[in-house]
């Protein structure tokens, strides 16, 4: 049982991951693809139906580690009280910046909270990077299961590490890099016109700093954990995890090439899901590794609560994503197609001899102005 609610705890991280990192992506592109006020709303309406329903994985994810893995959820959120904090903060401030966004008519207002939006999105992408890197390099567990980390040190690795060092941040430029590219993408299949090919030349411009990192961080991790090999040698069938996240990355610089938006977005999907899927392969079962004694180290077992416990909360998480399921594909299915303001969808549906235009609410639209 331990086990199985490792892998739902992992889906559901990857599952917000995808969601949620093209609207972040969508943030983080936010100032340098959308060059007019109109070009703008079309970023947030993209993502207008979909961005806060994406950050109730996150929640999920949380309440779920809570309810499985109590010991890790205790020592995590103590050791990364801070950090915590602060991407806390930065998620409120990104809501902020685009629900006030849409309510303001002052254009200074709606520079400040463009700039907020942005800002936000982007340092949100580095901190769950850096968050990913602590977790794969191993944080300083003390025999009661806790920890203390501050924010930085010396930047060098050791057995009583910052939060932030050389790894971690590469962990975190890694995740900025991706979440860019996939942001670009979702923003390329849902709009069109100049927007959509300055996205779709993003994409293709930032692909290649894509392959470069993927490649130093996977070097990177060999050497900060070289541990990461046993489970690949114990199970071979591992290896095609790799295969699939270079063949991801193929895929979707060809498809973007040839102009297949959705193949190129799925593309960066598998991709991220793959390099999530990776990690926690090489860590199983480990959860929370120790940088001070590997005898220290929270896993499965450790840290589950009590198996009655864990049966009867599978039923009941069953049945909680079926519902959430079901209302995301209604959610998605409702605003699919290439989102349009209301001008260019009313201009569209009148012809050459129609009266007055209609202010017709297109299948893409949003609440956000």
């Amino acid at each position: 049982m331990p086990t199985v609610w490792f892998m739902i705890v992992s889906v559901m991280i990857a599952a917000y991951v995808v969601l949620d990192g093209f609207d972040l992506g969508a943030g983080i592109i936010y100032l340098g693809a959308a060059r007019t006020t109109d070009e703008r709303r079309k970023i947030l309406r993209s993502i207008g139906p979909v961005w806060d329903g994406n950050e109730v994985w996150l929640l999920a994810a949380g309440g779920t580690l809570y309810f499985a893995y109590p010991q890790l959820y205790a020592s995590a959120f103590s050791g990364f009280y801070l950090p915590l904090m602060m991407v806390l903060w930065l998620l409120m401030l990104r809501g902020i910046g685009i629900e006030l966004r849409s309510q303001m008519e002052n254009p200074v207002w709606q520079g400040f909270f463009d700039v907020v939006f942005c800002l936000s999105s982007a340092l949100l992408a580095i901190f769950f990077g850096a968050a990913l890197g602590n977790v794969i390099r191993g944080v300083p567990l003390r025999p009661d299961g806790y920890f203390f980390e501050p924010l930085w040190t010396n930047f060098r690795l050791g057995p009583h590490p910052g939060i932030l060092d050389w790894y971690t941040i590469l962990a975190g430029v890694v995740a900025l890099v991706t979440l860019t590219a996939h942001g670009a993408l979702y923003v390329t299949l849902k709009t069109d016109g100049e927007l959509g090919g300055r996205a779709r030349k993003l994409a293709l411009t930032v692909w290649p700093l894509q392959l470069v990192l993927t490649l130093v961080s996977l070097v990177a991790t060999w050497f900060v954990r070289p541990s990461i090999k046993e489970n690949y040698l114990a199970y071979p069938i591992g290896f095609l995890i790799p295969l699939v996240v270079f063949a991801s990355l193929g895929l979707m610089f060809v498809a973007i090439r040839r102009g297949k938006e959705l193949q190129a977005f799925l593309a960066s999907c598998v991709y991220i899901t793959g390099m999530l899927v990776g990690a926690v392969f090489a860590l199983y079962p480990v959860v929370l590794p120790a940088s001070t004694d590997p005898a220290y180290n929270l896993t499965i077992y450790n840290s589950a609560a009590g198996h009655h416990g864990l049966s009867v909360g599978l039923v009941w998480w069953t049945l909680g994503m079926i519902l959430s399921l079901g209302y995301f594909v209604f959610v998605y299915r409702m605003f699919r197609g290439k989102v349009r303001l209301e001008t260019e969808s009313a201009a569209a549906d009148v012809g050459p001899g129609d009266g007055p235009p209609h202010h017709v609410q297109g299948r893409a639209q949003s609440p956000i102005r």
